[in-house]
């Protein structure tokens, strides 16, 4: 018989059965925080049937009344955190009066360290929660200094002692300080939680105001009547949902159209403050002048005033319906795609020039212009969409060109949906600012 090295054949795991057997208690919840599913050791805890738990709301099966106000609200807050964020969450040790039959002889006071973690669908969103509460009531029991309960502040003189203890300067040995350490970091576990739940509710506050302001900014009166044309903003992870890109719509005196996106070096506050001004001053010269370039040339000699504002990039594009003519010009940006209604793409890259403000002196801006059939799409983008770490900008505007064409036939405001997701922003935002226009002619 030949010897050599045999595989092992991995075992088939019943993950149902593997899921009821765990020790610890594990409750599935939806996304509206149903119970879908729990393993044997939260009946066994509960000391309740799986019929009586399975289909109803958590905040229904556990205990109720003032007492427990504040752990339902801090469990509440988590989840919808957790289901929002799609990152895990653990909450400090909390009581619950759970009803058990299964300790009868002992006090009904227990005390539970709760982890709650996402579940996602395949499509990448959290479509449910697994939350694991662990008891700790032997931990805290065991730990309870002179008579004082978790929760409650030790008074003054036995926190200080407890802080000598710790610090060494208490003759009892090493018990009594480790019992010292425990109870100090129990205590500010306690307040960091509470700390954290203040600095949640104060950014939340900033958020929606940082939100509001950017929505007035970005607002363009003239995009309604457009149908046609599908915009994004996607602002970059970590900056208050602000950020120093935009598109603009207008419509011309002349009957035209003009399209427009920008960007502000920069991210957060500062950069969108910049970014309104610049927006409001493109938006107003494409109303009064004859053409992009001049646009964009009268916006140059503003930037060069506005601190912050030099080195910013935008690109105008201007359509003329009736001649089915675009005329266009780039201050510094990246150029903008023609999809050909085929699938076929063209870059609008003959009038490149450099960023708002860059010169110290007035210079002509170029200007170009190009034909296009009904039916094709006009795509302007900030650089955020097609821009990687360590990569040729070559290589993005190859791959946008690419999912632009094989989403040809979508509508508008579909492709905008189906390219992000595609490139890879579905979720969380992105690591730089992204402003888009896909516009059908």
């Amino acid at each position: 018989m030949a010897h050599g090295h045999v595989r092992p054949v991995s075992p088939v795991v019943d993950h149902a059965a593997l899921f009821a057997a765990v020790p610890d208690p594990h409750v599935v919840l939806d996304g509206d925080l149903v119970i879908v599913e729990v393993n044997d050791a939260v009946l066994k805890v509960m000391g309740l049937s799986r019929d009586a738990v399975i289909g109803r709301r958590l905040f229904d099966v556990l205990p109720d009344g003032p007492e427990h106000a504040d752990n339902r609200r801090s469990l509440r807050s988590c989840f919808l955190r957790v289901l929002a964020s799609g990152k895990a969450e653990t909450l400090a040790i909390r009581r619950y009066d759970v009803r058990s039959s299964v300790r009868p002889g002992e006090s009904g006071e227990q005390w539970w360290s709760t982890v709650v973690t996402p579940v996602f669908d395949p499509d990448g969103t959290v479509g449910a929660v697994i939350v694991r509460p662990q008891e700790v009531t032997r931990f805290v029991l065991d730990r309870r200094l002179r008579g004082r309960r978790p929760g409650n502040p030790p008074s003054v003189p036995l926190l200080s002692r407890l802080l000598r203890v710790r610090d060494g300067q208490d003759p009892e040995d090493s018990p009594r300080r480790q019992e010292a350490v425990e109870a100090e970091t129990y205590q500010r576990g306690q307040e960091l939680e509470r700390l954290n739940e203040e600095l949640r509710q104060a950014h939340t506050r900033e958020r929606g105001v940082a939100i509001a302001l950017q929505e007035s900014m970005l607002h363009s009166p003239d995009l309604p009547r457009h149908p046609d044309i599908a915009v994004r903003y996607l602002p970059a992870v970590g900056t208050l949902n602000v950020c120093g890109d935009w598109y603009d719509v207008v419509d011309l005196p002349s009957g035209g159209l003009a399209l427009a996106v920008g960007d502000v070096v920069g991210h957060g506050l500062e950069a969108a403050t910049v970014m309104g001004m610049l927006r409001s001053a493109l938006s107003a010269a494409a109303r009064t002048v004859s053409g992009p370039a001049q646009a964009l040339e009268t916006v140059g000699v503003y930037a060069r005033s506005v601190e912050g504002a030099p080195g910013s990039t935008a690109v105008q594009v201007m359509v003329d319906g009736e001649n089915h003519r675009i005329t266009y010009s780039s201050a510094g940006h990246l150029p903008p795609v023609l999809l050909r209604a085929g699938g076929g793409c063209e870059f609008l890259d003959g009038a490149t020039d450099p960023p708002l403000g860059a010169r110290p002196v007035h210079v002509a801006r170029p200007q170009a212009a190009k034909r296009y059939t009904p039916g094709d799409t006009l795509v302007l983008y900030t650089d955020g969409l097609v821009e990687r770490r360590k990569e040729d900008i070559d290589v993005g505007l190859a791959r946008l060109t690419g999912v632009l064409a094989s989403f040809a036939g979508l509508e508008p405001e579909r492709m905008a949906d189906a390219v992000l997701a595609r490139l890879g922003f579905t979720s969380g935002g992105a690591n730089d600012d992204i402003a888009l226009i896909i516009a059908r002619l």
